[in-house]
This record gives C-alpha cells, sequence and structure tokens, in this order.
C-alpha cells in the first residue's frame, strides 16, 4: 500500500494527474528530522492545497484498488488456471501464459517422458511448492512439522 500511496502521490504533486490541482507541481512538505524529532518543518502549500493533494492520493488509490479488484474477479477463472499452472510447472513464460489462457496446454519440449506422462495421467509433478493437501500425519495436527537441525 505504501508504494501505490506513493506513486499516486507523485502522480498527482509531480506528474500533474489531478483534475482540481492542474498541471502544477507541488511540493510536499519537508521536515528536517534529528534523533527521531522533527526539528524544523519547511511549508511548501497551503493547509487547504495539502487537504486537496491527500483527497487526490486517496481517490487515485481507492480507484486503482476498485479495477484492481474488478478485473481479478471479471477473470478469476484465467487467475485460477495460471495459479495451477504455477503450482505445477513453477515458472511461465509468456508464450505459455499466452497458451493457457487459449485453453491449450502447456507442452515443454525439454519435459522428460516420464515427467509428461505424469503430468497427462493427473499426477502432480514433484515440485519445491509444499501442499496443503497432505494427509495428517501420526499424533495429530502438526504431527511432523518440528523444525530439524541442517546438516
Amino acid at each position: 500500500i505504501q508504494q501505490a500511496t506513493n506513486l499516486a502521490r507523485k502522480m498527482v504533486t509531480e506528474f500533474g494527474f489531478s483534475d482540481k490541482l492542474g498541471p502544477l507541481r507541488y511540493e510536499d512538505n519537508q521536515e528536517e528530522v534529528f534523533l527521531g524529532h522533527s526539528v524544523t518543518q519547511h511549508k511548501n502549500v497551503s493547509d487547504k492545497t495539502a487537504e486537496t493533494i491527500d483527497n487526490e492520493v486517496r481517490r487515485l488509490v481507492e480507484e486503482g484498488e476498485a479495477t484492481a479488484r474488478e478485473i481479478l474477479t471479471e477473470h478469476l477463472d484465467q487467475l485460477h488456471t495460471l495459479a495451477n499452472a504455477l503450482l505445477e510447472f513453477e515458472t511461465l513464460n509468456a508464450v505459455e501464459i499466452d497458451q493457457l489462457l487459449k485453453g491449450e496446454k502447456i507442452v515443454r519440449p525439454d519435459e522428460s517422458e516420464e515427467a509428461q506422462a505424469a503430468r497427462e495421467a493427473g499426477r502432480p509433478r514433484r515440485t519445491s511448492v509444499p501442499t496443503s493437501s497432505r494427509p495428517e500425519p501420526e499424533g495429530g495436527p502438526g504431527g511432523g512439522m518440528e523444525p530439524e537441525p541442517q546438516t
């Protein structure tokens, strides 16, 4: 959220992405800090302008979040397809992503015949990604999950 807020603030104060403030560059209020305490403050904008900047930053961040949620919700099936493929293959290139989104299967020429046969039979490929569907080990929940020293 901090990165989104910082980018939105730059969009408003430096790049002119606000209809309310126009294409002007506004400098943030700056504070000189000494040992964690504000010593002096240089004020470059009025309180009213600072409030407008804050409101515009909030608007941009909230609109961006709403748009992202809408896109993800609208394409939830594609998101699940990609997530499952990443669990299976660990990495995907642009061509493979395009194939998946078109409903095609991924074929990797360097993949061994054994791995291809296992995948086609529905058996999961061995990956470094842990699964969450492991059967309970003896000893109940959490059994067998204690840290062990590395050798």
